[in-house]
């Protein structure tokens, strides 16, 4: 039985000479296993998770920009797993995505990662294999690659948004994992929202301090509407790409699963309040981290610098973009009369039948041949047209795009965005990446029950 509180009624022997060892030989096995984590806090149960080294997040993997993300998936769950890395404009064969760029790993079986990252910034990994639930059981981490040239900061944070969905009394996640309930409305929403894998996260600071704050929503399907207290901030990057301008934190920060935003604060509060604030119901706002003022530093007196540009920030020639068309259909209160699935048309009752609420451009789930065959170089416009009444935030894998905006400007690259019913949207890309990639909702009870396809790129 699902029980449904918030977050405030929660808490009432590799050997051998060096030369002949592999590159993954070289660092920690990335370990997926089962561990027990204190999500809840003290007084409640233990989570018994699905993780990456025992914790929740997983390791923090940091490499420079240009460098090489070598890790061994060792796989020592009871279940079949991979690795994705969310937002790298990667090899295709190191994607991660089971069933489209690679097989599954088998309980007990390796798969070795090793690829190069072109792009500075704030990155994520996590599982691919049964995404919604192995995620949601904890399978996520974090990655960093760093720039040649920091930011002018005090402090480099990250703070990993995620919430859980817990039965209070025994601290174990509430199954089913593919209830109808979720799989067609909003997605999977905890009642314990935490940062790091801490339901209070707590930082210290000294007013006048300037940090560089690294926000990640690795939610299965939560929207975090954000503000900042007792500092002023700027955006420097969304989705790990640096903005040509920092951009003042005005109002309300939106951060859809699977988006990231980098944030450059200076501490303005002197004895507090001060910290991160997640938006409830209304004008209701409760902190999400904690800023304890721990003494005073002389403030900057200028805006932060834009953060050094990625290689990839070329505009793409709309002038020959080839136009396509991405109807987004079913789920509750609005469904779809038939989509295709597995070669045959259903209507939408067969499809419920087979656990498909969802459908992208009238497929449901992913199809033998893919959304849109493109040569290497080509420019494509996609428009998403969200018939559902749902939001959902979109994701490509293996590039970046820009949306096309009513008046023609593109707005900042981004891997993830935001979906909004009835809402025009234009996404604009070149496909210079070649390989099998995947787009879907990381909604991720959405992409179980059909919002997933893929483009080939040759």
């Amino acid at each position: 039985m699902t029980i449904t509180l918030n977050r405030r009624a929660f808490c009432g022997g590799l050997a051998g000479a060096a030369i002949a060892r592999p590159a993954w030989a070289a660092t920690d096995p990335l370990i997926a296993q089962k561990a027990s984590v204190q999500l809840a806090p003290e007084g409640y149960p233990a989570t018994p998770v699905w993780s990456y080294g025992g914790s929740i997040p997983g390791p923090l993997i940091r490499v420079p920009q240009g460098g090489r993300v070598t890790r061994r998936l060792v796989n020592d769950l009871e279940v079949p797993t991979s690795v994705h890395w969310h937002g790298i404009r990667i090899d295709n064969a190191m994607d991660g995505v089971a069933g489209l760029t690679q097989d599954a790993v088998p309980p007990g079986e390796t798969f070795d990662y090793d690829f190069a990252v072109p792009d500075a910034g704030t990155y994520w990994y996590h599982a691919h294999t049964n995404s919604m639930e192995q995620v949601a059981r904890g399978l996520s981490g974090v990655l960093i690659v760093d720039e040649a040239t920091p930011p002018d900061v005090d402090r480099d944070e990250v703070l990993m948004l995620d919430d859980w969905l817990l039965d209070p009394d025994t601290g174990s996640f509430v199954e089913p994992f593919t209830h109808p309930m979720m799989m067609s409305h909003g997605g999977r929403t905890g009642n314990l929202i935490g940062v790091n894998g801490q339901y209070a996260y707590r930082m210290q600071a000294e007013t006048g301090e300037r940090l560089r704050l690294r926000l990640i929503n690795a939610a299965n399907a939560r929207i975090f509407g954000l503000k900042l207290d007792g500092m002023t901030g700027w955006t420097v990057a969304l989705d790990g790409m640096p903005l040509d301008t920092p951009e003042k934190v005005s109002g309300e920060i939106v951060l859809a699963p699977a988006q990231r935003v980098d944030l450059i604060v200076d501490i303005t509060a002197t004895d507090g309040p001060a910290g991160l604030l997640m938006s409830l119901d209304g004008d209701t706002w409760e902190a999400l981290v904690d800023v304890s003022i721990t003494g005073t530093r002389p403030p900057r007196d200028t805006a932060p610098a834009p953060l050094p540009a990625n290689p990839n920030t070329a505009l793409p020639d709309l002038s020959q973009a080839r136009a396509l068309d991405m109807v987004m259909e079913g789920g509750a209160m609005a469904g779809m009369d038939s989509a295709l699935f597995q070669g045959d048309r259903l209507d939408f009752r067969a499809l419920i039948d087979r656990g498909q609420f969802w459908a992208l451009a009238g497929q449901a789930g992913l199809s033998e041949t893919p959304f849109a065959e493109l040569s290497r170089g080509e420019v494509v416009r996609v428009r998403l047209d969200n018939r559902t009444a749902f939001p959902h935030g979109m994701h490509l894998h293996g590039m970046h795009f820009r949306e096309v905006r009513a008046d023609g400007a593109m707005g900042p690259l981004r891997d993830t965005i935001l979906s909004i019913p009835n809402t025009p949207l234009e996404i604009a890309f070149t496909a210079d990446n070649p390989g099998k990639w995947l787009l879907h909702c990381h909604m991720l009870a959405h992409a179980a029950s059909g919002m997933t396809t893929w483009i080939n790129v040759s």
